[in-house]
């Protein structure tokens, strides 16, 4: 498969750097050895193209945003596989959705990857996705030997919810979307912008016994 080219008129602007294309150029190559046989690369293209733009508008570190692009259009087209019976690994999948993407979900994440391992799949999500994860909640889960450091808030795509067997949302109201056929959970959980480490810790371990209930209810070992 001969990897897709990128330039600054296919991405609709004109004002994308050399760098930037170098790394569009660099990231499409390796989708396209990721997904061979799965996708063609006018499907890998139009992925990694919406995924920049999803960062393009919004991104503190400008440097940063083809690696964005990358990884959440590698989540997209793994999550585009499973819902086309593409992909067939038998493990539940699960996704957390709340306002921001940048404290409760993300916390819920490290918790599901950390016990869960290679035994479920988990992503997370938000409806109105902030710039950088709480850093208060980055010191919350290092404290129980969690890195969600290199975590970056992130949408929802349809593909995305459609792939998950069951999703959780922490307080994103009428903005969650809803498909048929999916299992639902409303987690209340109190938000934790703009709170101490302090108030987080609670939030932080009902978080995990949730999580924690959640693999048990799934039948998934956990590591």
């Amino acid at each position: 498969m001969s990897a897709p080219s990128f330039g600054a008129t296919e991405f609709g602007r004109n004002d994308l750097s050399i760098d930037h294309q170098i790394a569009l150029r660099t990231a499409s190559t390796r989708l396209a050895e990721a997904f061979t046989g799965v996708f063609g690369p006018e499907t890998i293209e139009r992925f990694l193209h919406s995924s920049y733009d999803q960062f393009a508008s919004t991104a503190t570190v400008p440097n940063f945003i083809p690696l964005l692009a990358e990884r959440f259009a590698r989540q997209r087209l793994k999550a585009l596989a499973r819902v086309e019976g593409l992909h067939h690994d038998g493990k539940p999948t699960v996704l957390f959705l709340c306002t921001h993407n940048a404290g409760r979900s993300q916390m819920a994440l490290g918790f599901f990857e950390q016990l869960a391992g290679e035994n479920a799949v988990a992503w997370s999500g938000g409806s109105e996705p902030g710039n950088a994860i709480n850093q208060a909640a980055i010191h919350a889960m290092a404290e129980r030997g969690i890195d969600i450091s290199g975590e970056y808030p992130k949408p929802w795509t349809d593909e995305i919810v459609q792939a998950a067997d069951v999703v959780i949302t922490m307080g994103c109201g009428d903005a969650c979307p809803i498909f048929p056929g999916r299992r639902y959970e409303e987690w209340s959980l109190d938000d934790p912008a703009g709170r101490t480490i302090d108030d987080i810790r609670p939030i932080r371990d009902e978080i995990e016994r949730r999580v924690r209930s959640l693999l048990d209810d799934l039948g998934v070992a956990t590591a």
